[in-house]
């Protein structure tokens, strides 16, 4: 175990976890909740050193996902947008960019988020026009996370001249292209603060733009979000399982800690199998979901109650069902939920 896996283990439990109920029931994350992480080193974790990042290994990576989520899935969420800028950042070929804002992104002092899924639909819902020295970004992305906890938005845009999607960061804030701001009401994680945005003459400079790719290459880099994504369903598997445990049906919590186990090492080793990605991130999403429901059926009748965590965890593995998903994920997770995954060849 690494020294920033065991940090994030303190951070989930005498930070976060305490805390869970009240963000869940106010819909507002502390704001030293995000000090506390970026103090830790954890706006920087897949920066490279050389950039003030603490470049661990992508494994760890993953765990500490996890770690954090079992303490907060509210928290850890709206953290976890930051880091689609950090590797924007790190592998843009816009130099003067990079060395403007990279070493920021990492230590926190420069808090991100992203808003890319526009550009995901057929047909696209943001489209880019080249405008002289930059790029107008036109249209709506329907679930943006963090808004008002951060500084800039990776925001994406197609362009259909070329076939490909233009990123770049833009300020977060209303005015000057964004010329809506819808807040969402969640079932849970509230505190995320996510909104629907639409973005009208939205301006991005060639100064602030990370990447231009074709849209395909695009899609398939996004493929190896469907692990990173799934780690908040296994963090919740995880306080599930331990709240189990806590009420004596230790054989349950024992048997959803294999099955995550086994799975997760499934997912592991099948990361050099994209095809192969979407069934497990949904097999993953719906472990959660069980694990969570266990959680209410052994706390019984109390756990109906406002406040009680095991409810608070069943609205939150609902979230994971559909969060970042795509529509391959959509897919399996209904074969799953309508019990005909073996006969649709999910496994």
């Amino acid at each position: 175990m690494t020294d920033m896996v065991e940090r994030a283990m303190r951070i989930a439990d005498e930070v976060l976890a305490p805390a869970a109920d009240e963000v869940d029931r106010t819909g507002t994350i502390p704001g030293s909740h995000f000090d506390c992480l970026a103090e830790g080193g954890f706006y920087g974790l897949v920066a490279p050193p050389e950039s003030g990042g603490a470049g661990v290994e992508f494994g760890d990576f993953l765990r500490i996902i996890e770690v954090l989520a079992a303490g907060c899935v509210t928290t850890t969420f709206t953290w976890l947008q930051h880091h689609g800028i950090v590797m924007g950042l790190a592998t843009t070929p816009n130099a003067e960019l990079r060395q403007k804002c990279l070493r920021q992104a990492a230590d926190g002092t420069l808090r991100g988020g992203g808003a890319f899924s526009g550009v995901i639909p057929v047909p696209p819902r943001v489209v880019a026009t080249r405008t002289g020295d930059g790029w107008s970004f036109n249209g709506e992305v329907t679930f943006v996370s963090g808004w008002g906890y951060v500084d800039v938005l990776h925001v994406s845009a197609f362009d259909p001249d070329s076939g490909q999607v233009v990123s770049g960061l833009v300020d977060a804030k209303p005015g000057k292209g964004i010329a809506a701001v819808h807040p969402l009401e969640l079932v849970a994680a509230q505190g995320s603060n996510t909104v629907r945005l639409v973005f009208d003459n939205l301006l991005v400079p060639d100064e602030r733009v990370t990447t231009r790719i074709d849209r395909e290459e695009f899609l398939d880099g996004l493929v190896v979000g469907l692990r990173v994504d799934s780690s908040l369903a296994f963090g919740l598997i995880d306080r599930a399982a331990r709240g189990i445990a806590g009420l004596g049906e230790t054989a349950v919590a024992g048997a959803l800690r294999a099955q995550a186990t086994e799975l997760r090492n499934r997912f592991d080793a099948a990361l050099a199998d994209p095809p192969a990605l979407p069934a497990l991130r949904a097999e993953t999403s719906e472990l959660a979901a069980r694990a969570c429901s266990a959680y209410v059926v052994a706390a019984g009748g109390r756990a109906l109650v406002r406040g009680h965590e095991a409810q608070r965890l069943a609205r939150e593995s609902l979230f994971t069902l559909v969060v970042a998903s795509r529509p391959s994920v959509k897919a399996a997770l209904l074969e799953r939920l309508a019990g005909h995954a073996d006969a649709a060849g999910v496994a």
